[in-house]
């Protein structure tokens, strides 16, 4: 339940007492959809190790997160050795019994990214070496510049590129209008448009009107 007493869906472990812990949890197959660049959001709760009484030294504060590209969405098993590891994820605040009892939802949110992804899709694993964590949501998206007019051109949504490469796109000219200079703008890899070049202009008989041409 969460601070507002509502219930919550979560995956847990806390094999605490127990050494030599190696708890994985893995996603479905996620498609890339084009996207060479995702990020992964991830909340979850972590308890304190010194809150817990008569834990071994074993008990960890942290979890790993690993991903495994694929072009096939049905595997049933990956060897921990082919994972990829994204990161090793700390929580920012740790919770006690204390905060157990009074309902207080220490609640961490990680942003992390893979890039430079090509196959159709990729698997997703978090990793559990002793730790008492509960794993609240994980949300995967990508970036895009959205479909938008400048200069009568048109420029469509657009998956950004790999790191901080700028993916070149070109506009079509809007109804009624004809290339004056052939249009183009860069897609950023923060899904903002960049440097515009280039126009359209109306044909004869037609004037300019915001985003497009109507006849005078």
């Amino acid at each position: 339940m969460d601070e507002r007493n509502t219930p919550m869906r979560t995956y847990q472990v806390c094999n605490v007492m127990e050494a030599n812990q190696n708890n994985w949890l893995r996603t479905r197959h996620i498609s890339r959809e084009g996207a060479q660049r995702v990020y992964i959001e991830i909340k979850f709760t972590l308890r304190d190790c010194n809150s817990l009484p008569g834990v071994p030294g074993t008990c960890k504060e942290t979890f790993n997160m690993y991903y495994y590209e694929s072009n096939n969405p049905n595997l049933w098993f990956i060897k921990e050795s082919q994972y990829v590891k994204i990161d090793t994820i700390a929580a920012d605040e740790s919770f006690t019994q204390v905060d157990v009892g009074d309902r207080v939802m220490k609640l961490n949110t990680e942003v992390r990214d893979i890039s430079n992804l090509s196959k159709k899709g990729f698997y997703l694993a978090f990793q559990d070496l002793g730790a008492c964590i509960a794993l609240v949501s994980v949300r995967v998206f990508y970036k895009k510049c959205p479909l938008t007019v400048l200069n009568l051109a048109q420029f469509p949504d657009t998956i950004t590129g790999g790191d901080t490469a700028l993916v070149e796109v070109h506009g079509l000219c809007v109804n009624a209008s004809e290339e004056f200079e052939a249009p183009k703008m860069y897609c950023s890899a923060d899904g903002g448009w960049l440097v515009p070049i280039g126009r359209c202009v109306c044909k004869p008989g037609f004037e300019e009107s915001k985003d497009f041409c109507q006849r005078k």
